[in-house]
């Protein structure tokens, strides 16, 4: 029995509904289904034209099959405009995109994690004049994770499956799982572009974005690494310089086969195999197959490879065995955990800097390694310029290739710490004399008779 004034209580159901209502909505299929995959120049040109016609930014994608094959190249485009729809390309069967990359020269190109995916579409002929990086305008913004799925779950409300991420895309035909999860890959993807643009409006940082963009854009491929065998994971647990010389050997001959089969260097040969090689020097098949990464069927047909490696290093010169380490960075500085005893200044220097580069990021809501790269933090603190002024540093920063946005945040704080550090570094030195001194004379002093002591 109710009284007149008293709300009725509500049923579990209804409780429950504002929290549904906040759970994301799954996305499961294209919009306007799921497009066929061009694989014809003739169904290319028809897809230009569409492209051509469509009106705002294009949404674009490229799918790797890094674990799988050698090389980062692209085995499946995807694009969407609005005006045109989304469009599945094979760039192993159309491998010329540009008449694409001229239909939308003047349109901006939306990627996620753009320096991923640029150098593979560039190798196609696709190369975006402007672009809009969800992921990087993400980190600008500080949300804390970046992964495409995450941002469009926070920002737009919407679940985006992600479990087809590491798939081998470099087989033929592609399953329609696969294709559909690669579609809903550009689904959203203005959506999420314009939903972050209003932010970085908000928060003053579309000129910092824009000229994030353009620095992407604007990168230099990235040049062959030294001594690239020294990534080998597990390396660390060879000690001799012998035990370097194995694994040089061996990841050198493991990539020359990986690269003429089209292989992943990790599917032939496995690093940890490398590794426990270099730590037992086998000479024969029945040591070599001991070690569990040699007894695959991909590593059993180039056992003579993997001996004659071995043996190249076991009777290599000792002038001609790897040092232990691979040095510091060439012209820079040294690594950070040796500055403290090598040039305790430079160490107090980088404190400092660390320090007021860090309360920036913070103020500003977004990841130090966005505000100024670390490694320029370090070579400002190692060789700083001289004066510790502005207008020196700000000169500085720019020939390392920071960004306007960030000098201006960045340039007079960094100049304060630098100068700080140097004062601590030598009051910390003076200290360190002074209570020396002071030792030395109360060492003294102790060990001298007062005046009378010899007559009492």
């Amino acid at each position: 029995m109710g009284s007149a004034g008293c709300e009725e209580p509500k049923a579990p159901e209804e409780a429950k509904a504002p929290e549904e209502a906040k759970k994301p909505v799954p996305l499961l299929e294209p919009r306007d289904g799921l497009p066929p995959v061009i694989e014809t120049d003739a169904a290319l040109t028809e897809v230009t034209s569409r492209l051509a016609h469509g009106e705002g930014p294009v949404a674009v994608d490229a799918e790797r099959a890094s674990g799988y094959r050698y090389g980062q190249r692209a085995y499946l485009v995807q694009l969407r405009r609005a005006g045109a729809g989304t469009m599945l390309i094979d760039p192993i069967a159309c491998p010329d995109l540009s008449g694409i990359d001229a239909a939308v020269s003047n349109a901006e190109a939306v990627l996620h994690a753009a320096s991923q995916d640029l150098p593979c579409l560039a190798e196609i002929g696709f190369r975006p004049r402007k672009l809009f990086d969800t992921e990087l305008a993400g980190r600008l913004l500080g949300y804390p994770r970046v992964a495409l799925g995450t941002l469009v779950e926070e920002v737009l409300g919407l679940h985006l499956e992600k479990g087809h991420s590491a798939a081998d895309w470099s087989t033929r035909p592609l399953r329609t799982e696969l294709l559909r999860y690669a579609a809903l890959d550009v689904e959203v993807l203005v959506e999420l572009r314009d939903a972050l643009a209003t932010e970085l409006a908000s928060q003053g940082k579309t000129e910092w974005a824009r000229q994030e963009f353009e620095a992407v854009l604007a990168a230099r491929p990235a040049g062959p690494r030294p001594d690239p065998w020294r990534r080998t994971s597990g390396i660390h647990r060879v000690q001799s310089r012998r035990g370097l010389a194995v694994v040089r050997e061996l990841w050198t001959a493991r990539d020359k086969i990986a690269q003429a089969a089209d292989m992943s260097p990790r599917r032939v040969l496995p690093d940890t195999a490398i590794v426990e090689a270099a730590r037992s020097l086998p000479v024969n098949h029945a040591q070599l197959i001991r070690i569990s990464g040699f007894a695959g069927r991909q590593a059993r047909r180039y056992e003579r490879d993997w001996l004659a490696a071995v043996a190249r290093a076991r009777v290599s010169a000792d002038d001609e065995l790897p040092e232990a380490t691979g040095g510091s960075i060439p012209n820079g500085p040294p690594p950070a955990h040796r500055w403290a005893e090598r040039d305790p200044a430079a160490a107090a220097r980088l404190a400092a800097a660390r320090e007021a580069v860090t309360a920036v990021a913070e103020r500003s809501r977004l990841p130090t390694e966005n505000l100024i790269s670390p490694d320029t933090v370090r070579r400002l603190s190692w060789d700083p310029p001289q004066p510790y002024d502005e207008q020196t540093v700000t000169q500085a920063l720019a020939a390392h290739g920071a960004r306007p946005w960030q000098i201006e945040l960045t340039a007079e704080p960094i100049a304060r710490a630098l100068a700080a550090g140097d004062r601590n570094a030598k009051n910390s030195n003076a200290g360190d004399s002074n209570a020396e001194d002071s030792a030395i004379a109360g060492s003294a002093t102790a060990g001298s008779e007062p005046p009378g002591a010899a007559e009492s």
